[in-house]
């Protein structure tokens, strides 16, 4: 009995081993990708500087697009708002 269960806690062993080297193999595949579309995304910002736009805004632009509809009214009412109360409107 006892040497079956050491094989049973062998074998559970080995599993959760060979599970974690998947999970690390997998999060490192996944780091690599996100490096590689990071850098691709930095030179289109290059191209498009290079074209004569402004990455800065470009780049608000990317996270404005990314917010709720409402959620971007509200910003740019309390922007404004602010704006107006600084004399900068």
């Amino acid at each position: 009995m006892a040497a079956t269960a050491a094989l049973k806690e062998e074998g559970t062993h080995a599993f959760a081993v060979g599970q974690l080297k998947a999970i690390i193999e997998r999060i490192e595949r996944l780091e690599e990708e996100k490096k590689t579309v990071s850098d691709d995304i930095k030179d289109i910002y290059g191209e498009a500087k290079g074209s004569g736009f402004d990455v800065k805004v470009l780049r608000t632009i990317i996270r404005m697009r990314k917010q709720d509809a409402d959620e971007r009214q509200e910003q740019e009412t309390i922007l404004e708002t602010y704006m107006q109360a600084l004399g900068m409107l």
